[in-house]
């Protein structure tokens, strides 16, 4: 079994070695599944449509030759093969694929591909062993779930927007598309536990995911608070409703965030910011008595703040035991030593566009170190590859594939 840990005795072995997933996904939230998937170790085969490929590949500028950014930012360690859904032969390639898979992941309209014969339980007939992971806006059933999936309508409808934004302003889209990202990690969290489960019942199981659920999950306390108290939420910008100070603050040359959590804390952001006459006053003494008096006592904070540069203040509060952080833009981000030091800038050589780098895997494992990832692949790149290794196909087949243009193969090399 690939969860029995027969393999275990090799060093170096990534968590998911011998796993292969079948991707037909497109855009964000399924290739970042998958994606982690990869990085753990699992044999990832993109499916991508003829001609175009994932919609992403045409999202640009920036493009680094003709490669869209946005496409190589999500789809490292992965295989590309090209093969068109509508044909006959195409959709029998699926299923054959789908029969040697141990994870289906895709995200189409819920049942789409049960039209071309691809559903959950057509396939599940073939390989009862399959994980079918579906990724959609709103779910398998239910009054919108024929309604397109996509971030930003999402991030809307789940109250995200509604809690996003300045205090005295309009709603705001978060900078990266949050609500997708958190339905990649369910769905990789997902996959991951249907693999355990498999262990144990022998059977697969079908995993619906979707971006409606997950944004709403990840409102946190913000959905209590209504739920308990029918407390409606407001904006806030960079700040938090129920502790002050825990914002953002103008410097002299930038912002500063403070995180103030108790009311020892308060004491020393005063100490630092020789305003210690503030901690004299009875109206600030505890938090609920700062919460309840914000407003002049942000106004004194934020007028001291605007007096020195960020670099400045980020001295002055070292060792304070006060959580403080500049708000970096994208340089500083990736010139901050921390992001360095925990590989957070992956690089590897495309096959087009040479040297790229990406955001590596936020996770560490003790037991494996990344292995060098394989670039985002060419539309196609891997489609004769799969059919051969994977399918065992042979060269005539493969031909009348290609000449029927069921399946494409890229021959960049």
């Amino acid at each position: 079994s690939i969860l029995g840990g027969s393999k275990g005795c090799r060093s170096n072995l990534r968590p998911l070695e011998g796993v292969r997933v079948l991707d037909l996904t497109r855009v964000l939230a399924g290739p970042f599944a998958t994606m982690i998937l990869g990085d753990l170790g699992a044999e990832v085969i993109k499916v991508e449509r003829p001609g175009a490929g994932d919609d992403t590949r045409a999202w640009g500028p920036p493009f680094v030759g003709t490669e869209s950014v946005y496409f190589l930012s999500v789809n490292r360690n992965k295989k590309s093969i090209s093969v068109d859904l509508k044909h006959p032969r195409g959709a029998n390639v699926i299923q054959e694929l789908a029969a040697v898979c141990d994870v289906l992941v895709e995200n189409y309209l819920p049942g789409k591909l049960q039209q071309m014969g691809l559903g959950y339980e057509q396939l599940s007939r073939v390989n009862p062993q399959l994980i079918y992971c579906s990724i959609s806006g709103y779910g398998q059933t239910g009054p919108q779930s024929q309604s397109p999936g996509y971030d930003s309508i999402a991030s809307a409808v789940s109250g995200m927007m509604h809690i996003t934004g300045p205090e005295d302003g309009d709603p705001v889209r978060p900078g990266v598309a949050m609500t997708d990202l958190a339905t990649g990690l369910y769905a990789h969290g997902a996959v991951m536990a249907a693999l355990l489960q498999r262990h144990k019942t022998g059977r697969g199981v079908h995993i619906d995911c979707n971006l409606l659920s997950s944004q709403v999950s990840c409102l946190s306390h913000i959905a209590a608070n209504y739920l308990n108290a029918g407390k409606e939420a407001r904006r806030w910008g960079t700040a938090h409703e129920s502790i002050v100070p825990y914002q953002g603050f103008k410097t002299k040359d930038g912002h500063i965030v403070v995180a103030a959590g108790n009311d020892k804390q308060f004491v020393k952001v005063c100490q630092v910011l020789q305003l210690m006459e503030l901690t004299d006053e009875p109206k600030y003494k505890t938090n609920q008595l700062r919460v309840q008096n914000r407003k002049q006592l942000l106004h004194t904070l934020s007028q001291r703040f605007l007096q020195e540069k960020t670099a400045d203040w980020l001295r002055r509060f070292e060792g304070s035991g006060v959580p403080v952080g500049p708000i970096n833009n994208i340089q500083e981000v990736f010139s901050d030593p921390q992001v360095k030091h925990n590989s957070l800038i992956q690089k590897m050589t495309h096959p087009t566009a040479g040297r790229i780098a990406v955001p590596g895997p936020a996770v560490r494992f003790s037991s494996f170190a990344p292995d060098e990832p394989t670039p985002p692949p060419l539309i196609g790149q891997h489609t004769v590859q799969v059919l051969q290794d994977t399918l065992s196909y042979g060269d005539d087949v493969i031909k009348t594939l290609l000449e029927s243009r069921a399946v494409a193969q890229n021959d960049v090399s």
